[in-house]
């Protein structure tokens, strides 16, 4: 088969939950895609692997082993522990090949900008899976901002809420430093990541990062209040201690506003093992779809279907070097930007300044 036709060959490092259930799933959907190797060490992973992916998928215990078949493989997948992503995506990069990172891409801005520099230097693609940028309400919201529905918007709320009374244990939830757990780096990424796509660069940052359940080493309460450049103020708030969820999106234009509750289906979907772009996949009922309009009149907006497949497909473009990123790594780096002034502006009590 031509080069050109010939699905790209990638390599999975790490199969917990962002592993098997948001990776490889869509890259082995993919239709310019195909999982060739899978990283782990855990027995039952390496079982649960190849029962899902079949005998052509080859399961090696350690990364050094991926990476002695760096000549077979075009793209790495970093989906192993936070602590390990600016290490391995610089070894894969280092190594020859395009790479994308599950978020966060790395503790500081400085680590990341350093690993964009290195990716465009050697012309490869490197992305962050910034998935919630092909949520159905990110895509509404963002539809009707394009359209002007609302006029121009003054403030955008976004939680991102859970009810998680008790700590699980796992690294995510670890108070260590190094392991970048708590909900700042993980959810925070997210919203933080959807406010700077929606409404571009922020000048201040203040924020409340909390930890208010018994045993627990990281946050798992945060709040964050951006202003942006182009006067919008963004208040986020991230949890795993909400018994009563408020609404995912709200958010207040000169002419309307928009409010939308409840999550995106696609995560639901894909643990409960669907196959990503089926028929129907990434839509909801009607009962789901969001509000906008005032308190004189008002209605019900249809939610666009989500497309966690596009970023994917947008990738292997990149990697042919037929289109950007879906996410580029400087992208990731100004949402870390944003992170590490939470982290400041929460330790020290005050609003932090930034230069866009």
């Amino acid at each position: 088969m031509d080069a050109a036709t010939t699905p790209l060959r990638a390599g999975l490092i790490g199969y917990g939950l962002a592993g098997s259930v948001f990776h490889a799933p869509l890259i082995a959907a993919a239709p310019d895609l195909t999982l060739d190797t899978v990283v782990t060490a855990d027995p039952e992973r390496r079982a649960a692997a190849r029962a899902a992916h079949g005998d052509q998928l080859t399961v090696v215990g350690g990364v050094d082993e991926l990476f002695a078949r760096a000549d077979r493989l075009d793209l790495v997948v970093v989906a192993s522990p936070n602590r390990t992503h600016v290490t391995l995506a610089r070894r894969a990069l280092e190594a020859g090949l395009s790479v994308v990172v599950d978020k966060p891409l790395a503790g500081t801005a400085a680590e990341a900008y350093r690993l964009a520099s290195l990716a465009e230097d050697r012309g490869l693609a490197l992305s962050v899976f910034h998935n919630r940028r092909w949520d159905n309400d990110f895509l509404t919201l963002r539809a009707l901002l394009d359209e002007g529905a609302l006029g121009t918007v003054h403030r955008f709320e976004s939680r991102f809420e859970r009810w998680r009374p008790k700590p699980r244990g796992v690294w995510r939830e670890s108070g260590d430093p190094a392991e970048l757990g708590g909900l700042l780096y993980d959810l925070g990424s997210h919203v933080v990541d959807q406010a700077l796509t929606l409404f571009g660069p922020v000048t201040t940052v203040y924020a409340e990062v909390d930890t208010r359940r018994a045993g627990a080493e990281a946050d798992d309460d945060t709040f964050l209040a951006l202003a942006h450049r182009d006067g919008v103020r963004s208040h986020l708030h991230v949890s795993a201690t909400a018994p009563l969820l408020g609404p995912r999106f709200r958010v207040l234009g000169s002419e309307a506003g928009y409010v939308s509750h409840g999550l995106d289906p696609q995560e639901a979907a894909l643990r409960a093992g669907a196959v990503p772009g089926g028929p129907g996949w990434g839509t909801e009922p009607d009962s789901a779809w969001g509000t906008l309009g005032s308190l004189d009149a008002r209605r019900t907006v249809p939610s666009r279907p989500g497309d966690y497949p596009a970023f994917y497909a947008a990738m292997a473009r990149a990697v042919r070097g037929a289109g950007p990123p879906p996410v580029t790594a400087r992208e990731a780096a100004e949402g870390l930007r944003v992170l590490e002034a939470a982290r400041t502006s929460a330790a020290d009590g005050r609003t932090v300044r930034l230069n866009p």
